[in-house]
Order: C-alpha cells, then structure tokens, then sequence
C-alpha cells in the first residue's frame, strides 16, 4: 500500500492491517514521523515529537502481535495527545510558558491506558494557553489544513489539525465549553466527548474541573467507539471518575438508527445559524429520516442561563486552578486567560451559588427531556469555518464567544456525552458539522447512530489536500 494512501487510513483500517500482520507497527509509525517532518511545519500541530519512545513502543507492538497477543482494536496504531496529558519523562506544559520546564514523574491515566492498548504515542500536541479560548502570545497557532486564512478551533487545535492532516490516527483533545467539538467541527473530524466522568481527568491540567471532559478525535465514529473504549473508566487516583462498567462502543455500530427517537428543536437549532450550519443541519435531519430514525419535535430547556452562567463558572474554577500562581505570576500569562481568571476572582459566594441552583435547575430540564427521545440532533456550532480574522478576538470578546458557545457549553454544563460528525462544506470548501446529543452514558449510542451516518455518507472520508 503506498504512503500517500496510508496515512488518510481510518484507525480501525490502519489497525486491521497492522494486527493482520500486512502492515507492521514499526512501519506505520516510520511513515507517520516522515510525514510529520514533511507537513508539521507548516501547520504546526506538535509541541513535541517523540520518535524514539513511538519507534520503541511500535516494535513492542510487534513482537506481542507476532506472539498472539492482542491488546485489542489499537494495538500497534500510533496516535498522539493534547499537551495536557502527562507524560511520563516528556514535558508537558499546557499551553502555557509557566509550565514549559514541567516533566511529570508518571503518565496521566489517558496516556496510560493508551498505552495498555498498545497504540505506541507519536507525541504531544498544541492548544491554547491552559486549554481556554486563545494560543498564549507567544506560540505560533497551529493551521487549519483546509484553509490556512480559517480557523483551526481551539482548545484542542493540534489535535484536529494533527488528525485531519493525517499525522496520527487518532488523538485526545478535552473540551471544557466546546474544545473537542470546535476543532473537529473546523477540521472536519468526528470528535466524541463522553459524560463527564466516564475518563479520568488524573494526570491532566484543568482548565475547570467540573467542565473538563476528555475524549477522542478521530476521522470515524468507529474509530472514536475504539479509542473511547481504551481510555474510559474508573480511575483510583480520580475519585470522580465512573465507577459504571465500560461497554463495548463498537457492538451496535451496525445497527443502524431505526426505532431510534430523535429530538429537532427546529427554533433553537436554525434560529441565528449561518446558511451553510442550516444546510448542513437539513441535510443531518433528512438522513436521519433514510436511516429509519423517528423525529420528535422537542422544545429544548432555554440555555440562555447555562451560558452567562458557564462564564463565571469557568472563572471561578480556573481560579482555583492557578491560585499558587496568580496573581504572582501574572506576568507569564496571555491576556485571555487572565482575563478569566480576574473574571472568577470578581465572583462573590452568593453568586457562585446562584450559578450551582441554576446548573442543577438546566441539568435536570435536560435530563427530563431525554425521558421522551433517545438522541438529539443540533449543529455543531453556529457559523460554520470562521476565518481567522473573525475570531481573532474570541477570548476577549464576550459577546462573540457566547455565538460560539451556544451548542457546546450547554453539554459541558450538563457533563452530557455527544458526537460531532462532518456532515458537509461550505462554498468555500470548509468543512461543517453537526452533533447528536444522548443521555448520560449512553456513548454506545452516539457511536452507533455517527456510523449509521457515516455508512449513509462519505464527508468523514474527504481529506484535506496537502
């Protein structure tokens, strides 16, 4: 199989060949840091590259292959990690100068069970200064493979740049007010972000913790089913990790979405969306319809409080955060995450506790309405592929943040699992996407219902030409 085919593979299709023996671990990996070194700098999607330990850990991968020991669907694909995820003797800072010295003693939990599954870890990926809405000023923005004038999405920017521009398999990104949805929505990925709970947060910097959620960025739902299944469950050194068993994200992927109930807020979702969200989002209802899907009419809880509220919310808890270091270092931070912390300092105890009755009062509406559907089905976000100019004040401006957040953070609010799938393209050639919503821990079902998409459609499977 040539290279130029190899690394647009799907993790699952990279993994078959490799544990089928057609393909070797150490040959995939050799292909995937070429390809870095060919493409990377130009879309900067590394913070660091760590060749020797993937090289190492791909002939691992091959030796217990050769035995006849499986590790399961991930075993021997190589993959890569947002730079908050500890690695074990690697640096790992955040996206923040503070922390560019910083080398953890042992792996966060995700890296750790990354490597349980055998995937050998190409290295570490940008994002924005300690995962919140802007690159700190002096890192150079990874660059959206699509369009280098569009925005890549933050905070998981390396992630989504890394995976659709086919320099690893798979990668972790977290979302904390949409940074696992707003990079795969930009890059055209499908990005899953589980219950909050459902993966351990041990061994990976918050931004906010009662928001931080990881999960995998990927170029399927299958493939994202695979990487949940590696990484999800309980957690001893998280206390706030599930203790619920982790099923098998890819037994119902071929089953379709019939007898499936599938809630359309028709206002909420179209109302104020650019045209091609609206398209893109039609087009989502009608292949839901084909697939055997009952649409349900619902009227979605009013968000307008979970967003002013996750503002504060969000200040408040990185606050906490970074308590040992601002204002005494005030100096080594960029001004958006400064900005939010001084906006979680100004909150006062009766306001944060107005916000926690309000959370709990949204949480449950939410909750209620799923007693009547199974998934809900929203755009990703509300302008489609916004170019770099427009959001260029994001993390300053309240108003324009708001936008964004106006299909994410409500999911963050609630800690409600969704999926994001591609589902069509600008005019220009930008990738745009949608998301399905399900209960609390009801992840199989968002995978199963993004693979009866993606078997229905082939927008996963357009790539970038670099």
């Amino acid at each position: 199989m040539p290279n130029t085919d190899l690394h647009y593979l799907e993790l699952l299709e990279v993994g078959r060949l490799i544990q089928s023996k057609e393909l070797s671990s150490v040959e995939v990996t050799q292909a995937q840091l070429d390809r870095i070194g060919q493409v990377d700098g130009g879309l900067r999607s590394y913070v660091r590259v760590m060749a020797d330990s993937a090289l190492a850990e791909a002939k691992r991968a091959d030796a217990e292959i050769a035995r006849g020991e499986s590790r399961g669907p991930l075993h021997g694909v190589p993959v890569a990690v947002k730079d908050l995820c500890w690695t074990a003797g690697v640096p790992t800072a955040a996206g923040m100068t503070l922390y560019q010295d910083f080398v953890p003693e042992v792996d966060g939990t995700v890296v750790r069970k990354l490597r349980e599954a055998g995937a050998p870890i190409l290295g570490k990926l940008q994002l924005t200064e300690s995962a919140y809405a802007d690159h700190h000023p002096s890192v150079s923005p990874p660059v959206n493979p699509w369009n280098a004038a569009h925005w890549p999405g933050v905070s998981s920017s390396g992630s989504g740049v890394a995976t659709a521009a086919g320099l690893c398999y798979g990668s972790l990104g977290t979302d904390t007010g949409g940074s696992i949805r707003f990079p795969s929505a930009a890059n055209g990925l499908t990005g899953l972000k589980p219950t909050w709970g459902r993966v351990s947060r041990h061994g990976a910097f918050e931004l906010a913790a009662t928001l931080d959620h990881i999960g995998p960025m990927t170029r399927s739902a299958a493939d994202a089913g695979a990487m949940l299944g590696a990484i999800a469950g309980a957690d001893a050194n998280d206390p706030t990790a599930s203790l619920l068993p982790v099923p098998d994200y890819l037994a119902d992927i071929g089953k379709g979405l019939a007898g499936l109930r599938v809630g359309i807020d028709l206002r909420w979702a179209t109302e104020g969306v650019d045209a091609p969200t609206r398209e893109v989002f039609d087009a989502a209802v009608a292949a839901v319809k084909t697939l055997g899907g009952e649409l349900r009419e619902v009227r979605f809880p009013d968000p307008a409080q979970a967003l002013a509220d996750w503002f504060p919310l969000c200040g408040i808890e990185a606050a906490v955060v970074h308590e040992k270091t601002y204002p005494a270092r005030k100096e080594m931070y960029g001004p958006a995450v400064a900005g939010l912390i001084e906006l979680g300092l100004a909150q006062s105890g009766t306001d944060y506790q107005k916000i926690v009755l309000h959370r709990h009062d949204f949480s449950g509406r939410v909750r209620a309405m799923f007693e009547d559907i199974d998934l809900l089905l929203i755009p990703a976000t509300g302008i489609a592929s916004p170019t770099m100019e427009r959001m260029a004040q994001m993390g300053v401006d309240a108003e324009l943040m708001a936008a964004m957040l106006r299909y994410t953070c409500p999911f963050d609010m609630t800690g409600s699992p969704t999926i994001t799938l591609p589902g069509g393209f600008t005019p220009a050639g930008m990738p745009v996407a949608f998301q399905f919503v399900s209960r609390h821990f009801d992840e199989a079902l968002l995978v199963r219902a993004g693979a009866a998409f993606q078997q229905l459609t082939d927008w996963h499977r357009r790539h970038p030409a670099l």
